[in-house]
């Protein structure tokens, strides 16, 4: 008898622990499953966004459009600057020709990498009114260069400071505003600059 419920109490006690590692071990898989599929999704998160721009989808239509028009317009003012170079009479047109040169370039540069991050790409060639309005300066030269190319420069500029003035305060992505707010004082010292020496000619 004693054998015999000896035996009992093995199996008994057997079948418990079979239990208890049956309920165990879901509960380690399940959280170990839990635990990885959070780690993917952090990790194609960071991955999405590093390489083709996860965070793009955020953006607004308003913001994509700002950062195409953007890189159009500061397209423009490399070209158009680097054509006064060349072609301008006033020295002091020459001299903020440079300057729109240089920094657009280096604007033009932190938007490409801006836009990159966020899937965008800027464009490469001038097109629409940015494109008539360089066709129209290389067809000019001497003091009606000057005039005409101050003038596009105070235009441009005043639409400028605008539309980074908007998109600095309202701009739905944070990584945008933060680049429009930075590139902005700059933008007004061109407008201001540009202002004085167009009515000087």
């Amino acid at each position: 008898m004693l054998k015999k419920y000896a035996a009992a109490a093995a199996l008994v006690l057997l079948a418990a622990c079979k239990a208890e590692n049956t309920s165990g071990e879901p509960e380690t898989a399940t959280t170990v499953t839990t635990g990885q599929s959070i780690q993917q999704t952090g990790t194609a998160t960071a991955t999405t966004t590093g390489s083709t721009g996860g965070t793009m989808s955020a953006m607004t239509p308003e913001d994509k459009e700002f950062v195409s028009d953007a890189g159009m317009d500061g397209l423009f003012e490399v070209q158009a600057g680097n054509l006064a170079l060349q072609k301008a009479e006033s020295a002091e047109v020459k001299s903020f020709a440079q300057r729109m040169v240089t920094d657009h370039g280096t604007a033009n540069t932190e938007l490409a990498q801006l836009a990159t991050t966020k899937g965008l790409a800027l464009p490469t060639e001038l097109g629409g009114p940015m494109k008539d309005a360089y066709q129209h300066l290389e067809g000019l030269s001497g003091a009606a260069f000057d005039k005409a190319y101050m003038q596009h420069m105070v235009e441009g500029h005043n639409k400028d400071v605008a539309e980074f003035e908007k998109v600095s305060t309202t701009g739905g992505d944070a990584d945008l505003k933060a680049w429009a707010g930075k590139t902005l004082p700059t933008l007004q010292q061109h407008q201001a600059q540009a202002k004085e020496i167009s009515s000087k000619l």
